[in-house]
């Protein structure tokens, strides 16, 4: 028996607390049992769990099908708690969830889905949606009291945050400080002071409600940066180099995310596109990935086939015409980069 164990044995009987207290306490530290791909690592309360991939990877499907097991009961092979949803690229498809979660529900021998069920579950999937960092910041801030409603409305309480995507503002921060260096007035936008201030919040949230913290990062493998000049070029490769990551079939992604954050990451999987093709799999308009542990470091990578919803072909349209301006503040950017790699260069 290990010490630990020993330890909270001898607190037990000694009438430090309760039997229900207790099993409380040791099933809230327990891994939790997340059906594949996410069966590989245990994950418990206090990991950070990073999903990195190209746009699109399956990404956000892998934290959907992890939310439906968090909020169905038990007997049907669920966690029986509660999910926290923050939506910061603003493409959640709710009607995708619904389709899910009432394909699950099915698939224990049931025709029909059980109405009662589906709703409960629903009810469980707490949804909040984050158009800048400056609500990204306060819904954090104030989370700690919606959670406690939630834990004494519904009688569970949360144990998964998720966060889809984690540098969804990124650029939109950074043009934001380029801009800002001309107007004094207004106090600038840092992003290592931001991305400390989403870690801090996070930290001092998980201190009173212990959760698993999923989250997405869309990268671009190598290096997409293009210039007129062949000096400014290489320059920029140069630069990228030293922000690249590879893995161990030699895909590269850039690193953008800053220091404070890549630290408070424990676990990362990297999520490709897989070169075989999904209709292996008898399935028509599906995708299949890769799924390769980084952290920890794993030597076999898992395959996943994701089956395409009709009508999904419209969605990045209509996403690109609702969110113009996102991808006009991205592109000023990489321009504000190139710019200052030139004049740097001049000096």
């Amino acid at each position: 028996m290990k010490e630990k164990e020993r330890e909270e044995i001898e607190k037990w009987i000694e009438g430090d607390e309760s039997g229900t207290e207790m099993l409380s306490r040791v099933s809230s530290v327990r891994p939790f049992l997340f059906p594949p791909p996410l069966h590989r690592v245990p994950l418990r309360v206090g990991n950070v769990l990073e999903l990195v991939g190209p746009s699109p990877s399956a990404k956000t499907q892998i934290l959907i099908n992890a939310a439906i097991t968090s909020v169905l009961p038990k007997p049907y092979g669920g966690l029986d708690h509660l999910v926290l949803f923050l939506d910061l690229d603003c493409r959640f498809d709710i009607t995708r969830f619904s389709q899910l979660l009432i394909h699950r529900i099915t698939q224990h021998g049931t025709d029909s889905y059980d109405q009662a069920l589906y709703h409960l579950c629903m009810a469980r999937f707490l949804y909040v949606r984050c158009y800048d960092s400056f609500e990204f910041l306060h819904t954090l801030r104030t989370l700690h009291r919606r959670l406690e409603k939630e834990k004494e409305v519904q009688g569970v309480g949360v144990h998964v945050l998720m966060i889809d995507s984690i540098g969804a503002f990124h650029w939109m921060d950074r043009a934001s400080m380029f801009l800002s260096q001309r107007e004094t007035s207004k106090k600038k936008l840092f992003l290592q002071t931001v991305s400390e201030a989403v870690v801090q919040n996070i930290r001092k949230l998980l201190q009173v409600h212990p959760m698993l913290i999923m989250a997405t990062k869309s990268v671009i493998f190598g290096n997409r940066y293009s210039t007129a000049s062949n000096e400014v070029k290489g320059n920029m490769e140069e630069r990228c180099s030293k922000n690249m990551t590879r893995n161990h079939q030699n895909f590269q992604y850039r690193e953008y995310m800053p220091s404070v954050w890549q630290s408070f990451v424990t676990h990362r999987i990297l999520v490709h596109s897989s070169d075989e093709h999904p209709g292996t799999i008898n399935h028509q308009n599906s995708s299949a990935y890769l799924l390769e542990w980084l952290l920890p470091k794993l030597s076999f990578p898992d395959r996943i086939v994701v089956k395409d919803l009709v009508g999904w072909c419209l969605c990045p349209i209509i996403m690109y015409l609702l969110r113009r301006d996102v991808y006009l503040m991205i592109i000023l950017a990489v321009a504000v980069d190139v710019v200052q790699i030139h004049n740097k260069n001049k000096v």
